[in-house]
């Protein structure tokens, strides 16, 4: 029953103004030594954005202790969501005019590219033995369709032997019946499912189910943000959990771990240093002998 609990970042802006790094912790080598020497996980949001390169994974390697693990969240065109062109590797960009672009607007080679070239400069993380999954976030109009559930298979035939972890984010996946025919599916599959704490009640809300449905499980905390529709992401994701809360979860997550083989925690309320805050009691409680 493995238990790693992180952060969805360690350089968010208003975390570096925060004063969570010591002083003289200036250096993007330093930063990650540090966080590193605090905790056994972070999540990779960056390359969501923009595929990283090979030569950053090895360094994100080499300046973390033995044990420590990346989750790497998955390039947009990946999951379907809109991609700036800018964002693709120069090489295999679509000439186009359109400020956003999705997989049907490139080459079928060169969308496969894109594709092996992600999962390529994973490498130094893998032979390090510090990959923990790559985070597949679907789209909020990803819907329970037969597709669908084709496309989540394929994305674990793509990325094999890598682990992957999928999070969906349409309420369909959830409603009524549906629940257990997603979770039966993803356990037939061993595709482990991301469990979300988030606001309820908005068009993309899933509700917190915690389940295991494979060897790996994860739960993402997104806090309750009375902004959440905000385009500004630090107003809806700037929400600090609070002890009661963190105290209430605790005995949920050790159920949940005592289903799976590892068990990843991730804060993903980045602003200031909420999440490491929250990450670090959240910690505590869970290896405490009080926590259930």
């Amino acid at each position: 029953m493995a238990i790693r609990v992180g952060t969805a970042s360690w350089t968010d802006p208003t975390l570096l103004a925060s004063g969570w790094y010591p002083p003289g912790t200036d250096t993007a080598e330093g930063r990650l030594a540090y966080y590193a020497s605090r905790f056994p996980l972070v999540e990779v949001d960056a390359t969501y954005y923009h595929p990283p390169a090979e030569q950053t994974a090895r360094l994100w390697a080499e300046r973390t202790p033995p044990g420590f693990v990346f989750n790497v969240k998955a390039f947009s065109l990946l999951t379907g969501h809109p991609t700036r062109p800018a964002a693709i590797y120069a090489d295999l960009r679509p000439e186009t005019g359109k400020q956003t672009v999705y997989p049907k607007d490139l080459p079928a080679q060169a969308y496969e590219d894109v594709w092996s070239r992600f999962l390529s400069a994973l490498d130094p993380l893998v032979e390090a033995g510090k990959l923990g999954a790559v985070l597949f976030q679907f789209p909020p109009w990803f819907t329970i369709r037969r597709s669908n559930k084709e496309t989540l298979v394929e994305v674990q035939r793509r990325c094999s032997p890598l682990p992957v972890a999928v999070e969906l984010r349409h309420h369909s996946w959830f409603d009524g019946d549906n629940a257990a025919e997603t979770l039966d599916f993803l356990r037939r599959h061993e595709l482990p499912y991301v469990a979300v704490d988030m606001p309820q009640g908005h068009r993309e809300s899933v509700p917190p189910v915690l389940e295991a449905t494979a060897g790996l499980a994860m739960v993402r905390f997104h806090g309750h943000s009375d902004h959440w529709t905000s385009r500004d992401i630090h107003e809806k994701f700037g929400y600090e959990y609070s002890s009661r809360e963190l105290h209430e979860w605790a005995p949920k997550l050790r159920d949940l771990a005592a289903h799976a083989s590892s068990t990843h925690v991730l804060m993903n309320n980045c602003y200031q240093d909420y999440a490491q805050r929250n990450a670090a009691e959240l910690a505590d409680l869970l290896t405490s002998q009080d926590a259930g």
